[in-house]
């Protein structure tokens, strides 16, 4: 990625030097997570069991955590730039973006709290996107997403989340998930997350003089090594569709190029596709 002459966004809210402290999710925070889900599709449980209480020191700040900050900040940087052109141009609206909250360890949001464990997510209830830097080790080293532009796209589906609950389809799903059996939710969570992977995909698409050679395969790896079916492999079970939230392999990775080749929102109606 040729990120040198991009600027840093001022929409970053850094937490990693304030201790975590214990978190408990519930009510609507609940509701939320399990219906947008998170990023990488990792086991979430131990986060809606968790009970709280436990309080995390501060972690020293390296020399890798700040990289990855100046880094993150600016992949937003561009999101910014594109999602602004982008409402203009093809909806005719305003885009506002997004606050991504850099932490360490733990953090609380209205969502309820997060672990780095689990991986980035998006919280609509104050519009704040949330991210431990240290999951850009997990995705190279233990998911096999290598690559800055894989780190960058976990940046941008959160961002896409983002751009789902300003045009009102995240607060729609999330009624719809309410009402649902558990199968449906899950069949309506997996649209929503291949919608952000469209989404994601426009905005790649979006960034002029971004990408360098190998950078798309980078970003289509990372969405075929967060397929469900992947996962739930790489865990030693049998994939079981009915459970997935997030999309296959193939799935990801396909409606990812969907948004990166048409460079178009209208391209990512997944909610209206007969074949995911």
């Amino acid at each position: 990625m040729r990120l040198r002459g991009f600027r840093r966004s001022r929409n970053i809210e850094d937490r990693r030097r304030s201790g975590g402290g214990g978190f408990k999710l519930g009510g609507v925070g609940l509701l939320i997570v399990l219906a947008i889900g998170y990023f990488a599709g990792i086991d979430v449980t131990p986060l809606l069991q968790g009970g709280g209480g436990v309080q995390t020191a501060p972690r020293e700040i390296s020399a890798e955590d700040e990289q990855a900050a100046e880094f993150t900040s600016r992949v937003l940087a561009t999101t910014e730039e594109v999602w602004e052109q982008v409402f203009a141009r093809q909806l005719g609206e305003d885009y506002a973006p997004p606050v991504l909250v850099l932490y360490s360890g733990v953090t609380q949001s209205p969502c309820g709290g997060a672990s780095g464990a689990t991986g980035p997510f998006y919280c609509p209830a104050d519009r704040k996107a949330y991210l431990d830097t240290e999951f850009f080790g997990t995705l190279s080293r233990k998911l096999g997403a290598k690559g800055d532009f894989a780190a960058a796209y976990v940046i941008a589906h959160e961002v896409a989340h983002h751009v789902q609950n300003q045009l009102g389809i995240l607060p729609q799903v999330n009624r719809a998930r309410q009402q649902a059996s558990q199968a449906e939710a899950n069949r309506l969570t997996v649209r929503l997350e291949l919608q952000a992977d469209c989404l994601s995909g426009v905005w790649a698409r979006s960034v002029e003089g971004l990408l360098e050679p190998g950078d798309l395969e980078e970003a289509l790896n990372a969405a075929r090594r967060i397929g469900d079916d992947h996962l739930q492999k790489r865990a030693g079970r049998v994939p079981q569709p009915h459970t997935f939230t997030h999309g296959t392999s193939e799935q990801r990775s396909r409606w990812f190029a969907t948004g990166y080749e048409s460079g178009d929102v209208r391209s990512c109606d997944t909610f209206a596709a007969d074949r995911l």
